[in-house]
C-alpha cells in the first residue's frame, strides 16, 4: 500500500511550507492553548485535506504560481479539521488519536474544549481575512456541517432505524462537507468557471464519503494498533455505521444486541462477530468504490496535470486501505 504522504510529490514542499505555518497561525500569547495547538499540529497526521486543496490549486493554476490565499486556505482547512478532532474527542471521551494522546487527555475537558473552540475562531479570522466573500461562505457552512453531524450522531446512537441515507447525511456532515467545500474553495481562488467549481465540490464530497466508509470498515477489519484507538469503538459507543446498518439486514439479533445497548457480558463481540459473517462489509466496500468512481469522474473534468493524477490516485489510495 503506497502511504499516503508519498502520494502528495507534486506538493511535497507546499506541505512543509503548511507544517511550519500551522503553529505560527495559533501563536504564542496563550501558553496552555498554544502546547495544545504544538500537541496537535506536532502529532502528524497524514494531511490529507490540506494537501487535496494544494493539489486542486495546483491543478487551476497551472500557467501560474499559486497565491498565498491558496496556501491560506489549506492552512485553514487543516485548523478546521483538527478543531473539530478536538472536540470530537472530547465528546468520544477518546484517550488516544493518531496513535498519542488526546488533548483532553493531557489537558482535561476544560482545555480541549477551549482549545478547539480558540482554533474554530482563529480559522474564522483567517478566512474573513481572505476577502474572498465566497469563500467564507463555503467554509462557514463547513462549521455549522461539524456540529450538525456531532449532534446528529449523538441523537442516533443505538438506533437500529437509522436509514443509510441518515448515515450518508451525517458522513457528509462529518467528513465530506470540509473536503467538498475546501476543493471548491480552492477552485473559485483560481477563478475557475461555475461548472469547474461544481465538479471541484462533487470530487470532495464524493472522496470525502468514500474516505468515511472505508474508515467505517476499518472499524471492524483492522486491529487497534493500525486504527490508533480501540477496534470497534463506534459500534460499542452506537455509532451504527454501513456495515452495521447492512447487517442488520441480515442478522435480526445484531437489532437486540444494538438495542440493549451491549449491556450484557459478550454482547459486543457476538455483535463484530454477526457484522464479520454477514455481507456488511462487502457491501460497504462496493458503497466506497461507487463513491471513489464518481470522484474519480469529476475531477478528470479538468485538465491534465500531475496534480489532477495525484487527485485521481487518492481516490484510488482511499480504497487501498481496505487492502
Amino acid at each position: 500500500m503506497t502511504p499516503a504522504t508519498s502520494l502528495f510529490s507534486p506538493v511535497e514542499a507546499d506541505l512543509q511550507i503548511l507544517a511550519d505555518n500551522l503553529k505560527q497561525l495559533v501563536g504564542n500569547r496563550h501558553p496552555i492553548l498554544y502546547a495544545a495547538a504544538e500537541h496537535l499540529f506536532g502529532a502528524g497526521g497524514k494531511r490529507i485535506r490540506p494537501a487535496i486543496v494544494l493539489l486542486i490549486s495546483r491543478a487551476t493554476m497551472q500557467e501560474q504560481e499559486i497565491t498565498p490565499r491558496h496556501r491560506r486556505l489549506a492552512e485553514i482547512t487543516e485548523m478546521i479539521h483538527t478543531a473539530s478532532l478536538v472536540h470530537d474527542d472530547v465528546v468520544d471521551e477518546s484517550e488516544i488519536r493518531r496513535g498519542v494522546p488526546t488533548v483532553h487527555s493531557l489537558f482535561g475537558n476544560r482545555i480541549a474544549v477551549l482549545a478547539g473552540d480558540f482554533l474554530f475562531a482563529q480559522s474564522s479570522w483567517y478566512l474573513a481575512n481572505l476577502d474572498c466573500l465566497e469563500v467564507v461562505k463555503l467554509l462557514s457552512e463547513v462549521i455549522m456541517d461539524l456540529a450538525t453531524g456531532e449532534i446528529q450522531q449523538g441523537l442516533n446512537r443505538f438506533d437500529t432505524n437509522t436509514s443509510l441515507d441518515i448515515y450518508s447525511q451525517k458522513s457528509y456532515y462529518k467528513t465530506a462537507s470540509l473536503i467538498a467545500n475546501s476543493s471548491k474553495a480552492a477552485g473559485v481562488l483560481s477563478d475557475v468557471s461555475v461548472e469547474v467549481a461544481e465538479n471541484l465540490y462533487n470530487y470532495g464530497r464524493h472522496l470525502g464519503l468514500a474516505f468515511q466508509i472505508v474508515d467505517d470498515i476499518l472499524d471492524f477489519t483492522s486491529s487497534s494498533d493500525t486504527l490508533g484507538k480501540p477496534a470497534g469503538s463506534d459500534l460499542k459507543s452506537g455509532n451504527l455505521t454501513a456495515p452495521v446498518l447492512f447487517a442488520l439486514e441480515e442478522q435480526p439479533y445484531l437489532e437486540v444486541l444494538i438495542e440493549r445497548e451491549f449491556a450484557q457480558e459478550g454482547d459486543l463481540d457476538q455483535a463484530m462477530s454477526l457484522i464479520k459473517n454477514s455481507q456488511g462489509i462487502q457491501r460497504s466496500r462496493e458503497l466506497a468504490t461507487d463513491h471513489a468512481k464518481i470522484a474519480v469522474e469529476n475531477i478528470e473534468a479538468i485538465a491534465p496535470s500531475p496534480s489532477r493524477q495525484t487527485l485521481i490516485n487518492l481516490a484510488n489510495y482511499v480504497l487501498s486501505r481496505l487492502y
